[in-house]
């Protein structure tokens, strides 16, 4: 069972990216978990069909401890398995610690066992790597791979930046391993060359550029995937592509991030367009 982590700015559209990838490893077979590490409880809706999803905090909250397995796990699209962390009442509490708490009782009701057949579980990360909490995943081995959503805005770039300092952080003490960075794009002024650029002197790949395009936001709207949308959509192949890129993937690195200065410099070199 691989165990993946998606990382990137807010915004950059990792669920988005996260859900519409793990369809395209659903159809091929592959049996999948999602496990949503955000408050927002957003991170299964369009593998769900939009059906809200109950959080496992707030099961906890309403039924205490005494849970099965089904009281915080949904199959979506593809007999994917879906389960969203939630996080604390707004301004109480924090939400870091909502995913220690998901994903620990999770172990204890044994969704990651053998007898499951799973063969990936991915974790949908808010954020940057900015606390304990948020970290979970990779600090304790929980996940064995990072993928970093990013595109070519500037902030994008600096927060992939930050990730892949965490991430060497953890790798000195674990296993855990950068997979490589998807490009969201967002068409900024060479874009592609840009990111692969970044990933090249990061030590790792841009494992794959998926195009802007509205059908992912009338996909989004119908509260699905592009693949279960219109499956025949070349937008839908760019999924597929990615899932077959990660799913064929050998190469996982211990990135080499960049200074400041030399983030900026790339930034100037590229950003500019010809």
């Amino acid at each position: 069972m691989r165990k993946i982590a998606i990382y990137g700015k807010g915004g950059i559209g990792k669920s988005t990216t996260t859900q519409n990838t793990v369809a395209g490893l659903a159809e091929m077979g592959k049996k999948v978990m999602v496990v949503g590490c955000d408050p927002k409880a957003d991170s299964t809706r369009l593998l769900l069909g939009g059906l809200a999803q109950r959080s496992v905090l707030d099961t906890l909250r309403e039924e205490g401890e005494d849970l099965d397995l089904e009281d915080v796990l949904k199959e979506g699209f593809c007999n994917t398995r879906c389960v969203e962390s939630g996080g604390p009442e707004p301004g109480v509490g924090c939400a870091g610690r909502g995913i220690i708490t998901s994903i620990n009782l999770l172990e204890q009701l044994g969704a990651y066992e053998e007898d499951k057949e799973l063969d990936y579980v991915f974790y949908d990360v808010l954020g940057d790597v900015v606390c304990g909490g948020f970290a979970m995943p990779i600090r304790e081995g929980k996940a064995q791979e990072i993928y970093i959503v990013v595109s070519g805005e500037m902030m994008a770039m600096y927060a992939a930046n930050n990730i892949c300092k965490g991430i060497v952080k953890f790798a000195e003490a674990g296993g855990v391993r950068l997979g490589g960075l998807i490009c969201n794009s967002r068409k900024v002024d060479n874009e592609q060359a840009m990111i692969e650029a970044l990933a090249k002197r990061l030590g790792t790949q841009m494992i794959y550029f998926v195009p802007r395009d509205n059908m992912v936001q009338r996909a989004e709207i119908n509260r699905k995937t592009v693949i279960d949308y219109d499956a025949a959509h070349e937008q839908a192949d760019h999924y597929r592509n990615l899932a077959k890129r990660i799913d064929e993937n050998e190469m996982f690195v211990i990135p080499k991030p960049l200074s400041i200065e030399e983030l900026e410099k790339l930034l100037i070199e590229y950003g500019i367009a010809n």
